[in-house]
């Protein structure tokens, strides 16, 4: 009797991004399983850019599956517009399965989930919303802000329940290759809620570096990031997001990974000290 995973290796999957934070994983992950990977990116042997569709059909011809991580983020005003076209390209291509990776309590990114559903009504598609990374510490655009001691970000006071990257490319694996629920929504989380001030003291114990948060309003964090060139359009769209993401709304935990893998979300305990002994912050 063949498995789902056995059935799975002699499939083809597309995962856009496919260096990303979340990308890199699931075809490490998938790669591992025997399954047949097409690692989309601009500079790769897969070209693929989220900023030219011309691509697109081309990296998904030949493809049962595809793990869609849009970039810069679900929420964004060309979302769903971009959405859309894939959408129209793969079912021109006839791929069968989609995994969408979302944003949590992102009322614009489901917007962009509709727009991809509607352009592929024919194929299965499963939305991963999921809390904030906690590997945005470890590898991404807080790195700089361990290294340094100051963690700027307009959070506040409110909690987030942090997920960490390896979690969230567990269960979309588990989706592509059968092992966990296609065609609904996941909604990801860690374990607990901490707020960033928590976060820093983490950092500090698990790092040995003195890290401290220091909270600002949406508009200064847009002008910190023109300030290090990002252009302005970009930043004052991260800022507004950002801002709305910490309003409170999204304070709370979900046991999604619990229910989709059947074992408890990795703490971000466990996150630091595992990214401190692999060296994350010794820059």
């Amino acid at each position: 009797m063949t498995t789902n995973t056995e059935n799975q290796k002699r499939e083809t999957v597309l995962v856009t991004s496919g260096t990303g934070k979340t990308g890199r994983r699931v075809a490490e992950r998938l790669d591992a399983l025997g399954v047949r990977v097409r690692a989309g990116s601009r500079g790769g042997d897969v070209p693929f850019d989220w900023e030219d569709e011309r691509g697109w059909e081309d990296a998904l011809r030949g493809a049962d599956a595809a793990y869609v991580a849009y970039y810069p983020d679900l929420a964004s005003p060309a979302a769903p517009e971009a959405m859309a076209a894939f959408g129209r390209a793969a079912a021109r291509t006839g791929v069968r399965r989609l995994v969408l990776l979302s944003g949590r309590g992102e009322p614009q990114a489901v917007i962009a989930e509709a727009a991809l559903r509607e352009a592929a009504p024919d194929a299965e598609l499963t939305v991963v919303r999921s809390a904030f990374f906690t590997q945005n510490f470890s590898e991404g655009a807080l790195l700089d802000g361990v290294l340094t001691g100051e963690l700027v970000f307009p959070a506040g006071s409110t909690g987030e329940p942090f997920v960490d990257a390896d979690d969230l490319a567990d269960l979309v694996v588990a989706v592509l290759t059968g092992e966990a629920p296609a065609g609904t929504v996941h909604e990801l989380t860690g374990p607990r809620l901490l707020t960033f001030e928590e976060v820093a003291g983490e950092l500090t114990r698990a790092s040995g570096r003195e890290v401290r948060y220091v909270p600002v309003t949406g508009p200064q964090y847009a002008a910190a990031l023109e300030q290090f060139g990002m252009p302005v359009a970009e930043a004052e769209f991260l800022a507004e997001l950002f801002t709305m993401l910490m309003d409170g709304h999204n304070a709370m935990t979900t046991d999604g990974v619990k229910r989709a893998l059947g074992r408890e979300a990795k703490d971000f305990s466990a996150f630091a000290r595992e990214a401190a002994e692999d060296g994350a912050w010794r820059g």
